[in-house]
């Protein structure tokens, strides 16, 4: 399991609401439903009916929220506080609170920016963590941390055994230049090292190009723009190369952007179905994709939300082979809403199905061919096999 800093970062973990990955950050939930714009203001549509099917004038979870806010600043008191009690007792396992600034990070994180140190993790395969790649110019290049170094502790917490996601909200921070200690192991040699987080921007989608005419586009998050970015690597590679689709470790980010990514390989047509509030609703891919080009997509158990939308959509329809570990399995659609302080209160409305109609949530994507160790290099024989494109 791998996974970057940026989209990683459990959301008020341990602070009474479940751990919360994006599938829809605060923006991208609303963007998919139509109620939140794509520059953050609040929209005139709002969708109809309930996550129940009830009538709209039926109470929701939201309702509860919002008012539970209101009636705190009315009293003096923290509307946050009383909202994420709020989220705690209505049993969402995907609710949240965000205060201000948390929201505005999230803004960032859209856009391809993030605060942490710049090291992406991976969990062994006997449980440790592992640094499966150093951004250049980072906190952690500048301090000599290398591909491959052992993560033993973060802060003085022990970290193996613990998930990616998990470790990754540790190395994260609330603002630059705080400090996060790091015990790091390479060979025999073991020590400490003291790093000073720093806002930092990443590259969602890199493309490379692997001996015997095969394209690798690893997309590490569904940031505004790595869509397009997908489709651009497709058009521009030779039309008898094979593609792999690298989504390891890509914890999700705007849903508009994974279906952008898969008009790439889609001629139109069904990428994915969702429900809000009772409301059927459907995805459907731009026309003009690649259809005869032979595609792997590699998926781990990191492979999260919209990224999952994504991989369900080229296996039901039978673009891609999906080749590696079984993934995480969150399909559900979180609705945002505007706190009296400013705050963002984030309930599960809804819930994605892929074109098949087969639910992701608590249940993940089933790999076509099962590999943990190797796989890369089993997706190179398996797109080896499929043959040239007619």
């Amino acid at each position: 399991m791998s996974g970057p800093e940026l989209f990683s970062r459990p959301r008020r973990f341990g602070r009474g609401a479940a751990l919360t990955l994006v599938f829809a950050s605060v923006l991208a939930a609303g963007v998919a439903t139509g109620s939140w714009s794509a520059d953050g203001r609040k929209s005139e549509q709002q969708p109809a009916g309930s996550a129940t099917g009830v009538g709209s004038g039926a109470r929701t979870g939201r309702d509860e929220v919002a008012d539970a806010a209101a009636e705190a600043m009315a009293d003096g008191k923290s509307p946050t506080q009383a909202a994420e009690e709020a989220v705690s007792r209505s049993g969402d396992r995907w609710g949240a609170v965000y205060s201000q600034g948390e929201y505005k990070e999230f803004e960032h994180e859209l856009d391809g920016q993030y605060t942490g140190v710049g090291l992406w993790a991976r969990r062994t395969a006997d449980g440790r963590i592992e640094v499966a790649k150093v951004g250049s110019g980072s906190p952690a290049a500048h301090a000599g941390v290398r591909r491959g170094d052992r993560l033993d502790t973060v802060d003085g917490r022990p970290v193996t055994g613990r998930p990616v996601t998990e470790v990754v909200s540790l190395l994260r921070g609330e603002h630059a230049g705080t400090a996060v200690r790091l015990g790091l192991a390479r060979g025999t040699r073991a020590w400490t090292e003291t790093l000073h987080r720093a806002n930092l921007a990443t590259e969602s989608v890199t493309v490379s190009h692997l001996p015997g005419g095969t394209v690798l586009i690893k997309v590490a998050a569904f940031t505004k723009g790595s869509g397009q970015r997908v489709r651009s690597a497709v058009r521009g590679a030779p039309r008898r190369d094979g593609v792999i689709l690298d989504l390891r470790g890509n914890s999700g980010g705007l849903v508009t952007e994974a279906v952008t990514a898969a008009s790439a390989f889609l001629d139109g047509g069904l990428v994915a179905t969702y429900d809000v509030r009772g409301r059927q609703r459907a995805l459907h891919a731009q026309r003009g994709g690649d259809t005869s080009r032979p595609v792997v997509a590699l998926v781990d158990s990191g492979t999260m939300s919209a990224a999952e939308l994504l991989t369900g959509a080229l296996q039901d329809r039978g673009r891609a082979v999906v080749v590696g570990s079984k993934t995480f399995g969150k399909g559900s659609v979180q609705m945002p809403s505007r706190l009296p302080d400013g705050s963002v209160a984030e309930l599960t409305v809804g819930h994605y199905r892929t074109p098949a109609g087969r639910a992701v949530d608590g249940r993940g994507i089933t790999p076509d061919l099962e590999a943990e160790e190797g796989a890369r290099q089993r997706a190179e024989t398996v797109l080896s096999g499929l043959g040239d494109p007619s």
